[in-house]
């Protein structure tokens, strides 16, 4: 993708489209020195299934959070590249993908469609002055002398590709990458809540190459059809970690995990990395369905109480499971983190 960022802008105003074959919800958002955008919201897929995945974490918490409170308004170009603020649902541990669902884009009735989950949250973050709406995609525009086609200033300028952007199927392979998903975050500094809300293809793979972010061979490629978890499934989970012990360095990090599944799992090989992708074993053995293994975290591995991001690899180095934490859930020496 070219034109990778991040804008940090007001919404004031909003519209539904439901009737193209490639519907979009479009909100309009400006930025500190008055610059219109319409930001272009995907709510129904050109590949089937049709229907989006979406999660909506109404507290989001997540390391990152810290970092977009310092951007300030208007467009910003991000790498595609981890140790900044942008975004990679594979790698930067921002939500569960087993709680993704699909919705379809617009139907008629109140709240059992894709747009009125968009609505809701758009509409407070029009009435509330102090909200800011923070938008990850690529950007098009200015298009001098041309009127944006949906609200009509001039000149039309904004952001779509606000969805994951790797793992793709064949028609859109062009697009893959690393770092460079995109979402909607809002911030509500009033009640010191942040919103988030993610959104993927079902045709996307959730096992994607490091470096092209396109999709590769592992188990849960595939989304499962509900009631079981429409993203992605795996047996191991992360119930807790010890960020923050009791005493002075070194500490005695620890993370506990769970099978979650009804098979007995072999670890033999799997990981446990930090942030930065440093790794310690997990130890050599099998867990039975339904049991915990606490995992002590060692060199070159470190849970930092600045916040971090932990994630369990699997032997060929697959991301299984991954939870983020932040300074402020770390800070509290002693504590075990739930996640």
């Amino acid at each position: 993708m070219k034109g990778y960022g991040v804008l940090r802008g007001k919404a004031i105003e909003r519209r539904r489209e439901g009737s193209s074959d490639t519907p979009h919800f479009q909100i309009r958002a400006v930025d500190g020195d008055g610059v219109d955008f319409r930001i272009a919201v995907n709510v129904k897929s050109q590949s089937a299934p049709s229907d989006l995945l979406y999660l909506l974490e109404d507290d989001f918490r997540h390391p990152i959070t810290t970092g977009l409170e310092a951007v300030a308004p208007g467009w910003h170009a991000l790498p595609s590249a981890p140790g900044d603020v942008s975004l990679d649902y594979v790698r930067g541990n921002l939500f569960d993908p087993a709680l993704m669902r699909a919705l379809p884009p617009d139907v008629v009735g109140p709240d059992n469609d894709l747009a009125d989950v968009l609505d809701a949250h758009i509409r407070r973050a029009i009435g509330d002055p102090s909200a800011d709406l923070y938008v990850f995609g690529q950007r098009w525009g200015p298009e001098d002398g041309l009127p944006d086609k949906v609200f009509g200033f001039e000149p039309g300028d904004g952001v779509h590709d606000i969805h994951m952007n790797q793992g793709n199927d064949a028609s859109f392979v062009r697009d893959d990458g690393v770092w460079q998903d995109g979402g909607l975050l809002v911030h509500f500094p009033a009640v010191s809540r942040w919103v988030g809300i993610f959104l993927a293809f079902q045709s996307q793979a959730w096992h994607t190459d490091d470096a092209t972010g396109h999709a590769i061979e592992g188990p849960s490629d595939t989304p499962t059809p509900d009631p079981q978890p429409a993203g992605e499934a795996t047996a191991i989970r992360i119930l807790a970690a010890m960020v923050n012990p009791v005493g002075p360095a070194p500490e005695h990090e620890s993370v506990l995990l769970v099978n979650a599944s009804p098979s007995a799992l072999d670890l033999t090989g799997w990981r446990i990395a930090d942030r930065l992708k440093r790794a310690c074993p997990v130890p050599a053995q099998t867990v039975g369905p339904g049991e915990l293994l606490q995992v002590r975290v060692t060199e070159p591995a470190q849970l930092s109480n600045q916040g971090g991001l932990i994630t369990v690899l699997d032997a060929a180095g697959l991301k299984m499971a991954g939870v983020a934490y932040t300074a402020e859930q770390a800070r509290q020496e002693g504590w075990t983190l739930t996640f």
